[in-house]
């Protein structure tokens, strides 16, 4: 990890008011460090991490990665019941979800149209809509 992108991560937790641990800043500078959004599972982030020789255990992963969420940094894409994606970019956009080997990336929302959603029921409102748009490669 280069200064510059230890810097960029630290900057991204004091931003949203968190407090800049040791495994908070490896984990943010791993995510955002170089700039570019990402898509992450726990696990992999863990893998992550560890190659770059840091002591952080999985389960302060999965808490960091709550924290971020909890803190507007990144947003959770839950693809089955089983499987959840932390997403860098907090903006509303679809997602592809590469069944054959199973990552996610990014679907372009300028061609996205949803011309009607259903009413939600009384006494709720719809908070979100998520789009996974599932893929296999063809044979």
């Amino acid at each position: 990890m280069t200064s510059e992108e230890l810097r960029r991560g630290s900057e991204w937790l004091a931003g949203a008011g968190l407090r800049p641990t040791r495994q908070r800043v490896a984990l943010a500078t791993l995510l955002i460090g170089d700039g570019r959004h990402r898509h992450v599972t726990a696990e992999s982030l863990f893998g992550a991490v560890k190659e770059e020789g840091e002591q952080v255990s999985l389960a302060t992963v999965y808490n960091t990665l709550r924290a971020f969420c909890d803190a507007g940094l990144i947003q959770e894409v839950t693809v089955d019941g089983s499987r959840s994606y932390f997403d860098t970019n907090t903006h509303d956009h679809p997602h592809f979800f590469w069944e054959d080997d199973g990552h996610l990336s990014d679907a372009p929302s300028e061609d996205l149209q949803i011309a009607r959603l259903p009413d939600a029921p009384e006494g709720a409102e719809i908070a979100s809509v998520d789009v996974v748009i599932r893929l296999r490669r063809k044979t």
